[in-house]
């Protein structure tokens, strides 16, 4: 049970002045600070947190939602945090509820950690997918996809859009907008002219992070993949819905390492809306 102290420590929104208090409790609990990461969902998104009256944060976590702005589509929750020195006292438990109240009846997701899943699960959210975390340095070799792939332009974030919202099931337009000053690199896939893929990498400390991976097909999404790794040095990384199997295995042959799996959990609906088929990846696991 949470004690008195920890009871009266109000919840309130965090905004963009709190990134290096969030950067803060990353560290505390061993997770890479991410202030990139941290100041674009504090920007596109709404964060959530409790203050320490000895300065940081108690604890804090991210709320990105999807379509309309007066009644979303989705709400996916992310960066849930508890500062080490208040664990297992109910601090998380009392801001999850708090999120989940705040968000009504908008239809959740998140993804899970085996340490976070037992929480969750007591709120309502259940077990919906998987998916497998990669980490590595992307090898070319054999047969390589026969996909056209080049860097996006300004002018394709319209297409870009548009598919993204078929595929994901609803509008990331805030995120996709913001795709090109997030990330190191933006590419596209097409066919006869027409835009069937997308993917970016994001800059996450020693590693570029692959993803949103939006595809048509499998091997759409391995050259959009092939084209990403081209254009770095550092360790790609990307967490792949495990139905994928063959993008898996063929990411693993080319020096992809498994890191870790997540649960993909959700509350108020049965399973994510949109086409599993041609989403392999997220942005992030903080964000869908």
């Amino acid at each position: 049970m949470p004690t008195p102290f920890l009871t009266a420590l109000p919840i309130r929104r965090l905004t963009l002045r709190d990134l290096t208090a969030c950067a803060d409790l990353s560290e505390d609990r061993g997770w890479p600070r991410e202030e990139h990461k941290w100041s674009f969902l504090l920007t596109a998104g709404k964060g959530y947190g409790i203050d320490d009256p000895d300065g940081g944060l108690v604890s804090a976590c991210v709320v990105t939602e999807y379509g309309p702005r007066e009644r979303p589509d989705l709400g996916a929750i992310g960066m849930f945090l508890v500062a080490e020195r208040y664990a297992r006292q109910g601090i998380g438990r009392r801001l999850m509820r708090h999120v989940v109240s705040e968000l009504g009846t908008t239809p959740l997701t998140l993804h899970a950690t085996p340490n976070g899943r037992p929480l969750y699960e007591e709120i309502g959210f259940k077990v919906t997918g998987r998916t497998e975390m990669l980490r590595g340095h992307f090898t070319p070799g054999g047969r390589m996809p026969e996909v056209t792939t080049r860097a996006a332009t300004a002018e394709d974030l319209t297409a870009i859009v548009r598919l993204d919202e078929e595929v994901f099931g609803a509008d990331r337009t805030h995120i996709i907008t913001r795709l090109p000053a997030f990330a190191d690199r933006l590419c596209v896939a097409e066919e006869r002219g027409r835009i069937v893929g997308y993917a970016a990498a994001w800059p996450n400390m020693d590693t570029h992070v692959a993803g949103p991976l939006i595809a048509h097909d499998t091997e759409t999404a391995k050259a959009l993949i092939a084209s990403l790794a081209a254009h770095t040095n550092r360790p790609l990384r990307t967490d792949i819905d495990v139905r994928h199997e063959e993008l898996l295995a063929w990411a693993k042959e080319r020096g992809l390492a498994s890191v870790a799996f997540n649960a993909v959990m959700t509350r108020g609906i049965s399973e994510l809306p949109g086409d599993w088929t041609r989403r392999f990846a997220p942005l992030t696991v903080a964000a869908g």
